[in-house]
């Protein structure tokens, strides 16, 4: 829960806030685990806690802005992060693209004022903490917003010391193109080797065209694409393990998805928010924001895409220990495939019969249930085709954690084994704590043969570096 990011020295704007709140290194721990426990965290900070972060020991994850809502209600004044000394002051990039702008020329600022500091390498950014609040408050603003009456851009709008460029659909069509081909290089070999180049793109050719002028139609397919690689550049930060960096994505995503009137895409990128929650141990903001991705789109997202939305709540419910809940999400987005009409938007080609069971899973797994966890992930691993390398190689770690679970060590460790010599074709961090993850189920079993040739396998790998054979 700890972490070692920020200060080296003793926190002294964290201390004068504390003594001008008047409160003890025990009352302020218990107002940070209270403010938690209203999103759903289980948090047992106490005054020890307290008493490293006045040392310059900066906790992780959300922690952060937890402490200064607790010190702000105390006080009855906002507090920001960067008040209680969290922050690096030279950098404003801790609240960077956290919110959704409020028009249109807002909306393309932030935008690409994230993409310019990612692709420029802003170290505070790209180490960014994930604050689930963060989440939720943005999903909360998509529910209710309206529509963005005019994208159109004329010279006027576009003046900025040149000439604007003229945007048209064939610059809609490279945009897309260029997005394809990022996704298929993802698919095949992991974020990795792909998400700079994403980011590059976004920065030096997308903000470009964002800038120029264009008719309503134009502008409306161009935030769309927009939208659709803005979120591909946040599952590509998830898989290289910068997920502070992928919320900022994500939100910038949705208000971009919002320019282009598609609400369905908008829940599409709630619900990789959703799992991007689930992955950090926040299901009930899981649950919230795949329902949210429903209750916005309702009317006019398709079967098809209405199934991502249950699939994602499915995972918090069985992250919650709730079998029934779980059980009737995947139903849900079963029957909604099977009504779908055939009509996929490009954003959610993948998502089909195999992907479900590929959920269904990791939510019996994390039910305790190593049975229809195993028959589940071998069903979905048919489905997967040599060029989706990163979804065989976490679907066969899915696979081992189920058969270990049941008691078969043997089989778990082979199965692992094979998605390790798999993984040495794709740069990924999700592999990577995929591997980390079966690793530590094995930890009970540390003297079975099969455990120690797997080990010795994995040995000589260093954190962080590519999963080779």
């Amino acid at each position: 829960m700890e972490g070692h990011r920020g200060p080296r020295e003793p926190n002294r704007r964290l201390a004068e806030l504390i003594a001008e709140a008047g409160c003890s290194n025990a009352g302020l721990a218990r107002r940070v685990n209270l403010a938690g426990a209203e999103l759903g965290l289980d948090l047992r900070y106490d005054k020890t806690s307290v008493a490293r972060w006045l040392r310059g020991q900066q906790p992780r994850a959300t922690t952060p802005a937890l402490i200064a809502e607790a010190l702000g209600r105390k006080l009855g004044r906002p507090v920001t992060v960067e008040e209680i000394g969290m922050v690096d002051e030279r950098d404003g990039s801790s609240s960077l693209a956290l919110g959704l702008a409020a028009d249109t020329p807002e909306a393309i600022a932030v935008a690409a004022g994230l993409w310019r500091a990612d692709a420029a390498g802003r170290e505070q950014l790209r180490a960014a903490s994930f604050a689930v609040a963060a989440m939720v408050g943005p999903s909360r603003d998509w529910l209710i917003m309206a529509e963005d009456p005019v994208v159109a851009r004329g010279m006027a709008a576009a003046k900025n010391g040149h000439a604007p460029l003229r945007v048209g659909l064939s610059d809609v069509a490279a945009v897309r193109a260029a997005t394809d081909a990022f996704r298929t290089l993802d698919h095949r070999f992991g974020g990795g080797h792909v998400r700079v180049l994403a980011v590059r793109y976004l920065d030096g050719v997308v903000a470009e065209l964002l800038r120029g002028t264009y008719p309503e139609r134009v502008g409306r397919q161009l935030f769309g694409a927009a939208a659709a690689l803005t979120e591909l550049a946040g599952y590509l930060a998830c898989d290289t393990g910068r997920l502070g960096l992928a919320q900022r994505y994500y939100i910038q995503a949705l208000r971009l998805s919002q320019a282009a009137g598609d609400r369905a895409h908008g829940g599409h990128i709630l619900s990789a928010m959703s799992h991007l929650a689930n992955s950090l141990g926040a299901p009930r903001e899981t649950v919230q924001l795949a329902r949210s991705a429903d209750e916005g789109a309702r009317g006019t997202a398709s079967p098809h895409v209405r199934a991502e939305y249950f699939c994602a709540e499915a995972r918090g419910h069985a992250a919650m220990r709730d079998r029934r809940a779980a059980e009737q999400a995947l139903g849900r987005a079963s029957d909604e495939l099977d009504r779908s009409g055939g009509d996929t938007p490009v954003w959610s080609s993948y998502f089909d019969h195999h992907y479900i069971a590929d959920t269904a899973a990791a939510c019996h797994r994390d039910l305790e249930q190593p049975r229809q966890a195993a028959e589940q992930a071998a069903s979905a691993l048919a489905g997967f085709g040599a060029d989706k390398t990163r979804r065989r190689v976490l679907n066969l770690f899915t696979l081992a954690s189920a058969r270990v679970q049941g008691g078969e060590v043997e089989a778990g460790c082979a199965a692992a084994t094979e998605a390790v010599k798999l993984s040495g074709r794709a740069r990924s961090a999700r592999a990577v704590e995929a591997l980390h993850d079966f690793d530590r189920r094995l930890d009970p079993y540390a003297t079975v043969a099969a455990t120690r040739e797997f080990r010795s396998l994995t040995a000589l790998r260093r954190p962080g570096e590519p999963i080779n054979a």
